[in-house]
């Protein structure tokens, strides 16, 4: 190995020296490594049935019910965000065909709408999304792990941060040492939650054919135990879509799976009509045991659940529960990072986010960025409000992917798409989209506002940190220096997927015109 030097053009045309990076003995080549493509249809199918169904499922349903007002308009909302997530999962299944790339609707957002587009998408992320998402998955885990020790009172807030950040130490590792172990954990864990739901959902058939079917009836099913309001109802599909939240993560990981251009949409088929299946019925189970007002009572209702059906055997639903948030965090971690991997490939994050190890092709350094800001969320006790705020800015993304899918049919009608669907999908999917901001909006103004301000906070830092080239001189050999010796730590360099970041002094003036996009070195 040799240490190359980047060099980058800024718009007046002149270059400066960047961050030296490791590459393989002909400079002009690429590393001589590469991401490779381990995900089949079972593991894509793993990725996103893993990622949708958490703690949610088992632990809380009741957001959807308390808002519907009724059994039966709580299961409508089920099976409604279940079809609207299918149709939006099908706009992603075009896109994901149509650009190729890791990354998913950053990808898409950054190609379509241009660079600061797409940094903010990056930003609410890598700041706020993904990092306390899994904080809370982990501290899920570690609450179900450790309350069989103390079952008279809550477990000691230290020792569920400490197990969370175990947790979190454990699968990092795994991911790092190898993709297949890591889809191994995703696939071994999500067969284990279906099982446990189908657990749930045998039950509620058998309840059924003993009768304790009173809350299916018609005549019980809309009885109201409050008046409908078209704004609580539209808080209930907010809620139904969160909890089918995860159902694009395939996309993040496109390049990493085996014939993308069949997995893809397979993989999305297969699995979002699973998932609605499971939810739908998932919840028809638990009022066969449980009125909607012991179901509104229950913080934990497929305990409550189990406690009322499994007599001795209750315990499996808390470690069914455990289980399930240990493959939800897995999950997380092998996808957000290929987020981050793809932000710094294309110049908007550091460069070294987006290298790989030179022998198990996994990106360690964007796997150990991904645990450092996750364990720093754990260290904070605000985490569930600061997921209230951004989880407008999430779903408002969603619909501007979507628009985008519109938007490059009208600039691009010729590209190749090897799935082209109708775009009344598209039209359907943002319809319900704005209706829901909207009452987001109304209904709380506030919260949404935080989360704008969060994510506007970034048009600064896109300013200061990717649109500004010339920086000065010692700020990149700082840089370069760090980023060096963080690659001698890790054993990383450049993936030959990506065009060489370390062109040929000798071939600079044919490269120029491909080194004037503005990279981000910090």
């Amino acid at each position: 190995m040799t240490v190359g030097q980047r060099k980058q053009s800024g718009s007046s045309g002149s270059s400066h020296s960047d961050t030296p990076v490791l590459q393989s003995k002909d400079a002009g080549e690429g590393s001589g490594v590469a991401l490779k493509k381990q995900i089949g249809l079972v593991s894509a199918c793993g990725i996103i049935v893993g990622n949708i169904i958490g703690s949610g499922i088992f632990v809380s349903p009741k957001g959807v019910l308390e808002n519907a007002s009724s059994v039966g308009m709580a299961i409508i909302v089920w099976v409604t965000t279940g079809i609207i997530t299918a149709i939006g999962a099908l706009c992603y299944a075009e896109l994901g065909v149509t650009i190729p790339k890791s990354g998913g609707d950053y990808s898409y957002v950054k190609d379509i709408f241009g660079g600061l587009a797409g940094f903010l998408r990056l930003w609410i992320a890598v700041l706020v999304i993904y990092p306390t998402n899994q904080a809370v998955i982990a501290l899920t885990f570690s609450n179900y792990i450790l309350q069989p020790f103390f079952p008279s009172c809550f477990p000691p807030e230290g020792g569920l941060r400490l197990l969370a950040a175990g947790c979190l130490l454990l699968l990092t590792w795994v991911n790092c040492y190898s993709v297949r172990w890591a889809t191994c954990v995703q696939d071994i864990f999500t067969a284990g939650k279906l099982l446990a739901l189908g657990l749930i959902i045998i039950m509620g058939v058998v309840q059924i054919c003993k009768g304790h079917y009173y809350w299916l009836e018609p005549a019980h099913a809309f009885e109201t135990f409050r008046d409908y309001d078209v704004g609580l109802i539209a808080l209930s599909f907010l809620q139904g879509s969160f909890a089918y939240g995860g159902w694009n993560f395939l996309n993040y990981v496109t390049e990493e799976l085996v014939d993308p251009y069949r997995n893809l949409p397979c993989a999305i088929f297969i699995s979002i009509p699973v998932v609605t299946f499971v939810y739908v019925f998932a919840n028809v189970a638990y009022v066969t045991a449980m009125s909607p007002q012991e179901l509104l009572a229950s913080n934990a209702v497929a305990v409550t659940f189990g406690e009322k059906l499994l007599g001795v055997m209750s315990w499996i639903m808390p470690i069914s529960v455990a289980l399930s948030t240990f493959g939800g965090v897995n999950g997380s971690l092998f996808t957000s990072s290929r987020l981050f991997f793809a932000g710094a490939r294309e110049g908007q994050l550091p460069c070294l986010l987006a290298m790989i190890h030179i022998t198990r092709c996994t990106p360690i350094p964007a796997l150990v960025f991904t645990l450092i800001s996750t364990l720093l969320m754990l260290c904070t006790s605000d985490i569930y409000t600061l997921i209230n705020y951004v989880g407008f800015i999430n779903y408002l993304f969603y619909g501007v992917t979507v628009a985008g899918q519109i938007v490059l049919r009208i600039k691009q009608p010729d590209i190749y798409r090897p799935i082209k669907v109708s775009l009344l999908w598209p039209v359907i999917y943002l319809l319900f989209w704005a209706f829901l901001l909207v009452f987001s909006l109304y209904s709380e103004p506030v919260v949404c506002g935080i989360g704008l301000a969060i994510m506007m906070t970034g048009v600064p830092v896109y300013f200061l940190g990717v649109y500004w080239e010339n920086k000065p001189q010692c700020f990149h050999i700082i840089i370069g220096k760090m980023t060096h010796l963080c690659q001698k730590l890790c054993l990383v360099v450049y993936p030959d997927m990506v065009k060489n970041p370390v062109p040929n002094p000798q071939k600079k003036d044919q490269n120029k015109e491909d080194d004037k996009s503005p990279q981000m070195n910090a």
